[in-house]
């Protein structure tokens, strides 16, 4: 994990699945709980996630929001943005292309900055599409 200032940032592995999804989500919870106001998951390098792993996203996001903290993505591959965009945690995590460009901008416009309801409808469809299925 990289620290810069407040803002942690997450190398996540080649593939995310239910063998890894509880530990990749242990280290994402635990920069929350270090302190990070960002906390950046690089998914650059990521070709496969399972809905373990989407589930341990969105655990991640509700945990960042509930602390005043805010989540972003980076992802790099077709499959792994397809699979963000059919469980609608694109719609409730910001998707960047890279790590600098998720590092532009004010970070707790993030956690702060969606309209009231959006998130929850978002989370549910996250948890409906992506937390039991294949």
């Amino acid at each position: 994990m990289l620290w810069i200032g407040r803002v942690a940032v997450l190398a996540l592995p080649v593939e995310i699945d239910v063998t890894n999804a509880d530990a990749i989500g242990a280290d994402l919870h635990s920069a929350l709980d270090q302190g990070a106001v960002l906390l950046v998951a690089d998914m650059s390098k990521t070709t496969f996630c399972d809905s373990a792993g989407v589930s341990a996203l969105v655990r991640t996001f509700r945990q960042a929001v509930a602390g005043s903290s805010a989540l972003r993505l980076v992802v790099g591959t077709p499959a792994v943005h397809r699979v963000l965009s059919l469980t609608g945690v694109d719609r409730l995590v910001e998707v960047f292309p890279s790590v600098a460009a998720s590092l532009a901008g004010p970070y707790a416009q993030v956690s702060r900055g969606a309209r009231p309801g959006q998130q929850e409808s978002a989370t549910a469809k996250a948890d409906t599409d992506g937390g039991g299925g294949a």
